[in-house]
């Protein structure tokens, strides 16, 4: 029997049993279809994140002030005077206080996070207003209660309408919004939109603390970068004598750090999908141990009129394959269905299509055609035509 017949052979047996052969294919298309989700989910994540980082420019550096084994906090205005000295590196610096705030318009409530700051802040993190203004330098000098909010707050608690103007409680304090951050990410929640800026001495005041943990850094150049980072770094090791009380980061070591972890992320994401194409992989081994049994007889006649064990076990080789074949096909059509519908039909993060690993999964329902339709074919090849054709 040549490979054709045993093709047309395997593929009228399939047919036969329409549903028993879907519901053997279901856990090989769940894997896939798994497997392809589950890493457009973690690339689009990875590339979403990538994105908002790169955003913010390649000359951008983080500060993050732990303070210990020292008395002393540094200020602002310590920076000021450093980023003054060191003008050839460093641009421009600017404070963070960042904290959660309960606001309050008549009688709506909402939450959102709030960050007090300079008006450096605007360009070093290029964000810009689309109506009123930004903070300015009195603003800080004078501890005004002024506030510019994201559009996910002007819909949250203004119902829509131009807030600037008018005045607000954040966290039981009374502010006047003075500005409308430029919108990024839609008005939606949880997002670059759902922030409200004060000026950081207001937030100091409010929030209790002294001393400010963290600041952005704006390097003259992206070729400046390592060498500000070298003088902050000196500047800070003489202030706390201590290299762990601080932390000087930039953009590159941010996505960095990124991509290791949301790598490790496909790895379990994909292992724990690989894990339903090996469930599928022994269904289709029963599946297959089952239908040797009910076709016995058939194994019997057929050995009995000069069939080779060759001929039967790639009978049912083909017929393992071409079920975890179509399997892997229908698998990739809904993973790639997942991807279109849901992750970003719902904008759950960026949708990603890649090819690779749609082969790739393709290839190994493949392979656990193979290695698990072996031994069932195998057995097959193996019956013994005398006690075959005695099989009731």
């Amino acid at each position: 029997m040549g490979f054709f017949q045993a093709y047309k052979m395997a593929i009228k047996s399939i047919l036969s049993n329409k549903v028993r052969s879907f519901l053997t294919m279901l856990g090989v298309i769940i894997g896939v279809a798994s497997v392809i989700a589950a890493v457009a989910f973690a690339q689009g994540s990875t590339k979403s994140i990538t994105s908002s980082i790169e955003e913010l420019g390649t000359n951008l550096i983080q500060v993050t002030i732990m303070g210990r084994n020292s008395n002393r906090s540094v200020s602002y205005e310590d920076l000021q005077r450093f980023g003054a000295e060191n003008s050839s590196e460093i641009a421009m610096i600017a404070p963070q206080v960042s904290t959660g705030a309960t606001v309050k318009v008549g009688t709506k409530t909402g939450d959102t996070s709030l960050i007090g700051t300079s008006s450096e802040y605007e360009v070093i993190k290029s964000t810009g207003v689309q109506e009123g203004r930004f903070l300015l330098s009195f603003d800080n000098d004078y501890m005004q209660k002024v506030a510019i909010v994201g559009t996910a707050v002007v819909n949250d608690v203004f119902d829509g309408q131009n807030p600037v103007g008018r005045s607000m409680k954040i966290n039981g304090h009374i502010f006047k919004v003075v500005g409308v951050l430029t919108e990024k990410n839609g008005g939606q929640k949880q997002s670059d939109d759902d922030q409200i800026i004060i000026p950081f001495k207001v937030a100091q005041r409010m929030g209790r603390q002294m001393m400010i943990a963290n600041y952005l850094v704006q390097a003259a150049t992206p070729d400046t970068v390592d060498a500000a980072m070298k003088k902050l770094e000196d500047y800070f090791t003489k202030i706390y004598h201590d290299e762990n009380a601080f932390r000087v980061f930039n953009q590159a070591q941010m996505i960095s750090t990124l991509n290791s972890v949301t790598g490790s992320m496909m790895v379990v994401l994909g292992g724990i999908a690989a894990i339903s194409l090996i469930v599928g992989g022994i269904g289709i081994m029963n599946i297959m141990m089952v239908s040797v049994t009910e076709r016995t007889r058939e194994i019997g006649i057929r050995k009995a009129i000069g069939a080779k064990k060759k001929s039967i076990l790639i009978q049912f080789l083909i017929e393992a394959v071409m079920v975890t074949g179509i399997g892997g096909l229908l698998g990739v059509l809904f993973g790639v269905s997942i991807i279109y519908f849901i992750i970003g039909g719902f904008n759950i993060t960026t949708p990603v299509y890649s090819p690779l690993w749609m082969s790739l999964s393709f290839g190994i329902s493949l392979i656990i055609g193979v290695v698990f339709g072996m031994f069932p074919a195998y057995k097959a090849a193996r019956l013994n035509p005398i006690d075959a054709l005695r099989f009731e």
